[in-house]
């Protein structure tokens, strides 16, 4: 139900919370993909209408991409997945073409399909647009955000915090997830919002690695707290900028690591990690 400013609590893109309780050790990968399963299945069963394997498939898969349990370029092998299933090729492929159109998979003409490789140029493609997108989100969330609405983004924002001590990059980028997936329901624009959701699979791996650079999480972590304060006072104008701000740097973290190690991969080791404390 929505509450007392209209926000409604369960949202298209469906982020479940992530850390209910105090957060005292780093979130597991078996957490993260259960997660990441979660977020998948729902952006399927809003934009999708297809038959429960099909979308079993889908979010499981899915997931293993985003997860990096499927690695970039990685061969997808449909007589595999089809006896993993236990099921004939037809759900397989038809879950693989949803998943290219959410920007997981490609599927070159008369060879196998393969987990997406991001390039530099679709990653500032996406986040330039997400820019866009979340400074304007930003401006309707500031005049709308009522305290019970702030008071969500307060808890969430407490479990950032406790993740971002821990040094867990895993937890934290979650998080950022359910914190915006509220913050975009909370804009009451719904256009930007389909939008947004159409971004987001695609940008969920390049996320954690933007986040794994020095400082990048403290930076982070600040410009939600900044935010978060900027609705307090409905300053739609610092809201904006806040937002702008973040995405920008963000962006510029991730061109960095290209341009030092020519790939948009963290080795898999590094991305299990969390990121050490006096790094952040």
């Amino acid at each position: 139900m929505p509450d007392a400013g209209g926000t409604e609590r369960k949202g298209a893109a469906g982020a479940a919370p992530v850390l209910t309780a105090a957060l005292h050790v780093p979130m597991s990968r078996e957490a993260s993909l259960a997660q990441a399963q979660h977020v998948i299945r729902s952006i399927v069963a809003s934009r999708h209408d297809r038959p429960s394997l099909v979308a079993q498939i889908a979010c499981e898969i899915g997931a293993e991409i985003v997860e990096a349990i499927i690695p970039p370029g990685h061969d997808l092998n449909t007589v595999e997945l089809a006896r993993r299933y236990q099921t004939s090729r037809t759900p397989v492929r038809e879950a693989l073409i949803l998943l290219e159109n959410e920007g997981l998979v490609d599927i070159p003409p008369r060879r196998r399909p393969r987990a997406h490789v991001h390039t530099m140029i679709e990653v500032s493609e996406v986040y330039r647009t997400r820019t866009v997108l979340f400074e304007l989100m930003a401006t309707d969330s500031a005049k709308r955000a009522t305290e019970a609405d702030i008071e969500v983004l307060r808890g969430i924002l407490a479990r950032m915090q406790q993740a971002a001590e821990l040094g867990d990059i895993t937890a934290f980028s979650w998080l950022s997830v359910e914190f915006h997936d509220f913050d975009t329901r909370l804009s009451g624009n719904t256009t930007a919002k389909r939008i947004h959701d159409s971004l987001l699979l695609r940008s969920l791996a390049i996320r954690r690695l933007s986040l794994s650079q020095p400082t990048r999480m403290a930076r982070s972590l600040e410009d939600h707290i900044q935010l978060v304060k900027a609705y307090e006072n409905h300053d739609s104008n610092l809201a904006g900028a806040i937002l702008r701000a973040n995405h920008t740097a963000a962006l510029a973290s991730v061109e960095h690591y290209f341009q030092k190690t020519g790939t948009l991969t963290l080795p898999h080791a590094v991305a299990a990690q969390p990121e050490k404390n006096g790094e952040n």
